[in-house]
């Protein structure tokens, strides 16, 4: 039953404002609500829950990530609106930002206002 149910997806932020201009300005994400509890967004057929917190740690791990096609594209349209990628030491190509896996899938990281992190993943 949840198999093919829609997933909500859940990031908190202690600036509704400056996650809202992340968001839907950078990533291209619709807005759909605001009130005290979460800035609500689409992005394709998925909710994105940005919940108000007036405190919290960023996890070190990945927080959301899409599936893409062409990371390559991606990447090269997120970096043209100001969406800056992680330059982790294991990474290959530090000027794209993208790594390779020994199997051939490519990961890229970035992070929004709250220092969360977000990645982008093409699969072979």
């Amino acid at each position: 039953m949840l198999a093919s149910s829609k997933m909500i997806g859940f990031v908190p932020t202690k600036n509704s404002s400056k996650a809202r201009t992340f968001y839907e300005g950078k990533l291209g994400f619709q807005f759909i609500s605001d009130d005290q509890f979460a800035l609500v967004m689409n992005a394709g057929q998925n909710m994105v829950r940005i919940a108000k917190t007036k405190d919290f740690a960023p996890a070190a791990y990945t927080m959301l990530g899409w599936e893409v096609k062409n990371i390559e594209k991606v990447v090269s349209w997120l970096k043209g609106r100001g969406v800056v990628f992680e330059k982790y030491p294991f990474i290959q190509d530090q000027e794209s930002g993208i790594w390779e896996t020994p199997n051939g899938d490519k990961v890229a990281w970035f992070k929004d206002p709250d220092g969360n992190v977000l990645s982008l993943s093409e699969h072979m």
